[in-house]
């Protein structure tokens, strides 16, 4: 969430003068690609599971309190906890063995999802949750970094925007099931129920990691010296300030982050309290939405290979925007599902082009610290962002709330255009 072979100057997304080291030669098509293809059934294994947490998680504290404020203060803790291991994760990935760090990041999850369910037989703690959730979010955000390395350690440069935007298509694919069943079985077994799927999940990605073979990284990719964990983020941020299209990208998916990070929080609550609804039918919008995020992951390449990086991106958030604000004046359920799909299709487009550029410029032995920082200052602000949203919607209302925030982000595309990203087309420059 590395690749080898020498980048075309004519490649979409490359950087010029930019070479990243290392990589595998295989240039056999992904589907024949054995550890690519294990990692790929593991990541949708974690994708299925986690999509039950999704649900079931917010569902767990609207069923105790009925507030969307204590919902949105839930993703608020979570955000802030992954926001500050981003700070560190970067320098860690870099450090260590990446496969063994992601096995030991599905065991950690494994174990404390499989907290609640233990803990819900003997009736509900709300409070639990508020301490296993940031704990994951912060282990899941160093699986996260990880995982952005260890794709371009699988496929080659050429590859890299259609793995990734295979392995959102498959993990998009587990999400129109997993939300499906989550909303079953919280309907006929509790919420809870669906967390300790979640955790089960964690095992069997764990599983398959074991079979996966990495490229070892050579001894001038790795980082040998301890220069500081705090110069490990300074150097991230200074990449991220030298290359002007991820230094714009960095700034506008900032704000993007703050508006739309409680946007899960709010459509649950518009279905089951603006609504009335039941669980089963959040499900079923969350899996209506998941099909658009598989939409937009076998689209990407394509589009962004015609279009260029800069239409892709600043189109994609523009019509984001135009979803989220619509969601609140949906009073149909098949409206709202459609508008979900519609920015979830859109948001995975834009988080695959921006993930792939970074992968694609950044070199080998700095990649781990670039994500870490890209990642730390895209969510810095996102969890405030969170509890203002759903506070605001439990006072005002989820359409003035959704009305706001949507424009927001029209505006930040159109911001985009006035920035490097705009020029950024079929050839990114440095």
């Amino acid at each position: 969430m590395t690749y080898g072979a020498a980048r075309r100057e004519d490649e979409p997304g490359s950087s010029a003068g930019t070479p990243c080291s290392g990589g595998p030669r295989d240039t056999r098509p992904l589907w024949r690609q054995r550890d690519f293809g294990i990692f790929w059934v593991a990541q949708t294994l974690s994708v299925l599971g986690d999509s039950f947490a999704l649900i079931a998680l917010p569902l767990l504290v609207l069923e105790a309190t009925g507030s969307v404020a204590r919902m949105g203060l839930l993703t608020a803790v979570g955000g802030a906890a992954a926001v500050v291991a981003a700070v560190f994760a970067g320098a860690v990935v870099d450090r260590v063995d990446r496969r063994r760090l992601l096995i030991a990041c599905d065991l950690v999850r494994m174990g404390l999802y499989g907290l609640i369910p233990l803990v819900w037989l003997f009736g509900p703690q709300i409070w639990l949750l508020y301490v296993v959730l940031p704990l994951c979010e912060a282990v899941g955000m160093l699986f996260a970094v990880g995982y952005v390395t260890v794709v371009r350690a699988l496929v080659g440069t050429g590859q890299l925007t259609e793995a990734n935007g295979r392995l959102n298509a498959t993990a998009a694919a587990a999400g129109v099931l997993g939300p499906l069943c989550a909303g079953l079985v919280a309907a006929w077994s509790g919420p809870a129920a669906a967390v300790g799927v979640d955790a089960a999940s964690f095992g069997l990605s764990a599983t398959c990691l074991l079979f996966v073979r990495f490229r070892e990284r050579a001894p001038d990719e790795r980082q040998d010296g301890r220069p500081g964990l705090w110069q490990d983020l300074r150097t991230g941020i200074a990449f991220l300030h030298g290359h002007p299209v991820l230094r714009s990208l960095t700034a506008l998916l900032f704000g993007f982050s703050f508006l739309t990070l409680g946007l899960n929080d709010l459509v649950i609550y518009h279905l089951k309290h603006d609504l009335g609804h039941d669980d089963r039918t959040v499900g079923t919008v969350m899996a209506v939405g998941a099909l658009g995020a598989i939409t937009g992951a076998l689209l990407v390449a394509r589009v962004r290979r015609r279009l260029g990086f800069g239409p892709t991106w600043t189109g994609s958030v523009a019509v984001c925007g135009l979803a989220f604000a619509g969601l609140g004046w949906a009073h149909d359920v098949p409206v709202v599902a459609a508008l979900s799909a519609a920015f979830l299709a859109c948001a995975g487009m834009a988080g695959t082009c921006s993930m792939s550029l970074r992968q694609e410029v950044t070199p080998e032995h700095l990649l781990g610290r670039v994500t870490s920082a890209f990642w730390t200052l895209q969510y810095a602000a996102a969890p405030v962002g969170a509890a203002v949203l759903t506070w605001a919607a439990e006072e005002q209302g989820t359409t003035p709330v959704a009305l706001v925030a949507g424009a927001a982000c029209v505006a930040l595309a159109a911001t985009g255009l006035f920035t490097p990203i705009r020029g950024s087309g079929r050839t990114v420059s440095r």
